[in-house]
């Protein structure tokens, strides 16, 4: 009852601070006109015809998929748009028309936009056709070359993390025609695509010592309608996990979509009453993402994990969403979602439909132990929030959100002064439980063909270190402000180099169950964070490899507390250096 009588009062002192971010970003903007067909221009068909499908996705010359693109249907011999969509985060689209020839264009920011001519449609039919889009120079994309690039009538979408939950999302982007050659996918059934993969292989070194990993993903298309995805981790360290999992995607029809994931994992060996034993986990969820009408998608399902081996501990919560387009350009989505780890992403697979994020390995020196008993970290985030696309480069997101941290595992090393020498740091690991609430901004910009750049604040109470921590272990945490904020900066090259650098910076002694930036950012670390990936050449094979260089926390920043009896620091940062290959066949 105090949990939530808290909760309740931090989000009402949050909520007018989003109500006055949400005023002054909706405030001057005209609603888009929307440009579908008129019933004037639909063909007379005297009630006997039905409306043809055209869908597909939208890939860039890598073979990844494609976000926010855009995807146009013009009359035959025009300009003249008669509808259009914008891809979903899984570069896929779906267009309803009615039968006739046609004209489909697919553009995106920072690329060269293609065309296809000619495009028959008869009535019920269902044609596919894939787009792959190869990155422009600069000035060459289409908003740089129109005069008129900043008018509303050429305003696009700018691509963010966790855009859609949902492949068919309309949109209301207008565009220009401009030909250029396109890859038509096949109209056999899906279940003739061939499976695709991605194997990546590194080498990483952090301040517990190097180890190497493998990370795969395979996609497996069962029917026009049924997915698989089976992927896996493996570290061939006894601190590190191992972990297989796989994803069943079920499209029952235009309005719902089952997803069922299942996975499980070693963690390591823990020490219980003086012996060792092993430790793994098993998780499974579901969820249906109902489309309920265009615009509007709600999503329901519950997770459920649990320890093997040394803890039968588990965990059973709900998971809810709601996602809710007011206009063209301006987003509601509010959910209730449930964490049993807050890990960083090493790299994301991504498949059409699917994106697989491989995720640092867990340690068992991260698992809070209690009466001998491992605990499962086990939190939750409740938030709600409004997402504003500003012009043809910018977009702006602001979300209040409520944490609740029922079992975390912190790993701390205490160091009192009474000792000089650094082997005395004492450390253990501490259950975390408690409460945030707060609010966060985020806005993101796209300065050229090339760079896009985005920044964040959040504010709010939450949970920090404690001076009695120092002489007192059971009291870690105590109640306190928080403020932090990050930048980005994003740079695709020509050459197939990409670098982006993130920095971080935060309190000393702030302590997040949930990073405030969850859904937006992938990194976690404090300080500045650099990650670069480079294209590499096929040599004529069917595949395409891209050589990874991840280096987090560079300055090595801690999370700590220093007083005078001694110092108290988070064990489980510090600087990462990670280099590895994946290939994608």
């Amino acid at each position: 009852m105090s949990f939530m009588m808290n909760l309740r009062q931090s989000i009402k002192i949050a909520l007018p601070l989003l109500a006055f971010v949400s005023t002054f970003v909706m405030a001057g903007f005209a609603a888009p006109v929307s440009h579908d067909t008129t019933a004037s221009e639909q063909p007379n068909l005297n009630g006997k015809a039905t409306l043809a499908t055209i869908r597909g996705v939208v890939k860039d010359e890598f073979g990844s998929p494609i976000a926010d693109a855009t995807v146009a249907i013009f009359k035959l011999g025009t300009n003249k748009l008669l509808k259009q969509v914008d891809t979903a985060t899984n570069g896929s689209y779906s267009l309803k028309l009615w039968p006739g020839t046609y004209t489909i264009l697919a553009v995106a920011e920072g690329f060269n936009p293609t065309t296809i001519d000619s495009v028959k449609v008869g009535s019920s039919t269902e044609v596919n056709y894939a787009f792959k889009l190869v990155k422009a120079g600069a000035g060459n994309t289409l908003p740089e070359k129109r005069a008129d690039r900043n008018s509303s009538k050429w305003r696009i979408r700018g691509a963010t993390l966790g855009r859609s939950i949902y492949q068919n999302q309309d949109g209301e982007t207008p565009v220009e025609e401009k030909k250029e050659t396109a890859e038509v996918a096949e109209d056999s059934p899906k279940s003739s695509a061939r499976p695709t993969g991605v194997v990546e292989t590194y080498f990483a070194a952090d301040k517990r010592g190097a180890y190497t990993g493998v990370n795969f993903a395979t996609l497996l298309p069962v029917n026009s309608r049924t997915d698989v995805v089976i992927a896996g981790q493996f570290t061939p360290n006894s601190r590190t996990s191992q972990r297989l999992e796989s994803i069943l995607r079920f499209k029952a029809n235009e309005r719902h979509q089952f997803s069922i994931k299942g996975s499980a994992a070693t963690l390591g060996r823990v020490h219980l009453n003086g012996h060792e034993r092993a430790l793994g986990q098993y998780s499974l969820s579901g969820f249906d993402e109902w489309k309920v009408r265009d615009g509007f998608i709600l999503v329901i399902g519950l997770d459920y994990s649990t320890f093997a081996g040394a803890s039968g501990d588990s965990s059973l919560m709900p998971r809810v969403g709601i996602q809710y387009d007011l206009d063209a350009k301006t987003r509601f989505r509010a959910g209730f979602t449930p964490s049993t780890d807050e890990r960083a992403w090493t790299n994301v697979a991504q498949f059409e439909g699917f994106s697989v994020p491989f995720t640092e390995p867990i340690s068992v020196e991260d698992i809070a132990v209690e009466n001998d008993i491992p605990r499962m970290n086990r939190s939750a985030r409740l938030e709600f929030g409004i997402e504003r696309v500003l012009d043809n480069a910018s977009s702006i997101e602001a979300t209040v959100f409520g944490d609740a941290s029922f079992s975390r595992g912190v790993g701390l090393a205490r160091l009192p002064f009474t000792t000089l020498d650094n082997s005395e740091f004492d450390s253990f690991v501490s259950n975390q439980r408690g409460r945030a609430a707060g609010v966060r901004v985020v806005y993101s910009r796209r300065l050229s063909s090339s760079l896009k750049a985005s920044t964040g604040y959040s504010y709010g109470t939450g949970q920090k270190l404690s001076p009695n921590a120092i002489s007192d272990p059971s009291r870690v945490f105590e109640s306190g402000l928080f403020q932090t904020l990050f930048a980005e900066l994003t740079a695709d090259l020509n050459s197939g180099t990409r670098v982006q650098a993130i920095y971080r910076l935060s309190p000393d002694a702030t302590i997040f169950a949930i990073d405030p930036f969850k859904g937006r950012l992938a990194i976690y670390d404090p300080g500045l964070s650099v990650l670069v990936t480079q294209a590499l050449p096929r040599f004529g094979l069917p595949l395409h490899a891209k050589a990874i260089i991840d280096a987090r926390n560079l300055f090595d920043a801690q999370t700590s507390l220093a007083t005078g009896e001694g110092r108290l620091m988070l064990d489980g940062q510090g600087r990462l250096i990670r280099g590895g290959i994946m290939v994608r066949f």
